[in-house]
């Protein structure tokens, strides 16, 4: 029995983007055409079928995907996707864009993305577990804590890395805690890891809001996607003083001016309702919630969520792209040229990796940091690569998305020249 391909969420092709987006840093900051033939290709892609048996007996084959984008400067490192509308090209922009994220924050490590082609709320956690196994065992070859470690990402949690972790490892014939990350604390997690990538993004905002002579208190902020990063995001935002003025998912949104109680709203998801059914607030839709006034809009669901035909209805003067690819690049050009704050995913969402590479040399010396010391250092790291993003863009007098890239790119491809190629 095989999946049907469902109805994308995607309206651009990412990879397409993604290699314009290269091909933009290249003309701005001057890059060889040959470093850029390189950069814009893939390492390796590696496409796989993953027969499952399912609870009730029936045989499903779920395609997935493992894809290296680049080594110059480590081993490759990137999440894995569960979610019905994967495609290659969207692992493979996604591959590239960790290497980018990777290099800004100044990490040993390339990047690599994996997926697979299912809905994980439609299967049981028996079948999600057997599945994981299979597909973990189908790309053994390609991964390993010096040549490629996986992570979560949308649809995948710590638990999902502990069997990744446990297949590997039960095949090596001991356990190996750098071949993936977010795993759980009892089998070598990291404290800080989980609300790392929502902690990344705080940051950002907080270093562009200095800036500007501005902090988080009282800034109203809209919270598009209440999963792991949107509402891990929300509830950091509201304690450190922020007022949540909308928050949404799949199912529709809640608008409160004055403020949503972002812990009722935990509490019933935790309880398995829908943002739709919360009783915090006005009800509205995804579309209304992007269009609400506010000071800072933080997108943190799936790609290309503000696009050409709604970038005009975005009221908010700060962007904060927690998710990845959220905005699409003529949306970028719309907001840009009203003068919106763009913080750019390679920079804003770089939480998740950095706590990850906290994680992976803490398994390698099998010594755990505390929480604080974690989030000291990611705050560290995050507010370098801002910094480096602001003087860029200041330097070049332009955006903080090519200012971004530009710094990133340039070191991986100083990495390229320095190894030179082989033979």
């Amino acid at each position: 029995m095989a999946t049907a391909a469902p109805e994308s969420h995607l309206r651009e092709n990412p990879y397409a983007i993604a290699r314009q987006q290269l091909a933009n840093v290249a003309e701005t900051f001057g890059l060889d055409d040959r470093l850029v033939s390189v950069l814009s290709e893939c390492k390796k892609s590696v496409e796989v079928s993953i027969p499952t048996t399912l609870d009730d007996g029936r045989v499903r084959a779920f395609t997935g995907y493992r894809v290296t984008h680049n080594i110059a400067r480590g081993p490759s490192k990137g999440g894995i996707r569960y979610h019905p509308a994967v495609t290659l090209d969207e692992i493979k922009a996604l591959a590239m864009w960790m290497t980018w994220k990777c290099s800004l924050m100044g990490l040993p490590f390339g990047g690599a993305k994996g997926g697979v082609v299912c809905d994980p709320r439609s299967l049981s956690r028996s079948e999600l577990q057997r599945m994981t196994r299979r597909f973990t065992s189908e790309i053994i070859n390609e991964i390993g804590p010096e040549k490629d470690i996986p992570a979560p990402d949308v649809g995948t949690d710590s638990s999902t890395m502990a069997w990744m972790f446990d297949t590997y490892s039960m095949n090596k014939g001991y356990s190996v805690l750098g071949v993936v990350t977010g795993k759980p604390l009892t089998i070598g997690g990291s404290l800080g890891r989980d609300a790392a990538p929502a902690r990344g993004a705080l940051f950002t905002l907080e270093a562009a809001l200095g800036k500007q002579g501005r902090t988080l208190d009282g800034l109203a902020v809209v919270v598009q996607g209440f999963g792991k990063v949107g509402s891990q995001f929300a509830s950091i935002a509201a304690e450190r003083g922020a007022k949540i003025v909308g928050i949404s998912d799949s199912s529709g949104g809640a608008h409160d001016a004055n403020g949503i109680d972002v812990a009722a709203a935990l509490a019933h998801k935790r309880d398995g309702g829908s943002l739709a059914d919360f009783g915090g607030g006005e009800r509205i839709t995804n579309d209304e919630l992007l269009a609400l006034p506010c000071d800072a809009l933080v997108p943190a669901a799936l790609e290309q969520v503000v696009n050409e035909d709604n970038a005009d209805a975005v009221r908010a003067s700060v962007v904060v792209e927690a998710a990845n690819g959220p905005l699409t690049p003529a949306a970028d050009d719309i907001l840009e040229e009203r003068g919106v704050l763009i913080l750019p995913d390679v920079l804003a969402n770089a939480g998740g990796v950095v706590v990850s590479y906290f994680e992976w040399v803490q398994g390698l010396q099998e010594y755990f940091w505390k929480e604080d010391e974690v989030n000291a250092q990611l705050n560290e790291i995050v507010t370098r690569a801002f910094d480096e993003t602001w003087a860029t863009r200041s330097d070049r007098s332009t955006s903080m998305r090519l200012a971004a890239y530009g710094v990133a790119v340039q070191r991986v491809a100083e990495a390229t020249v320095t190894r030179g190629l082989y033979p």
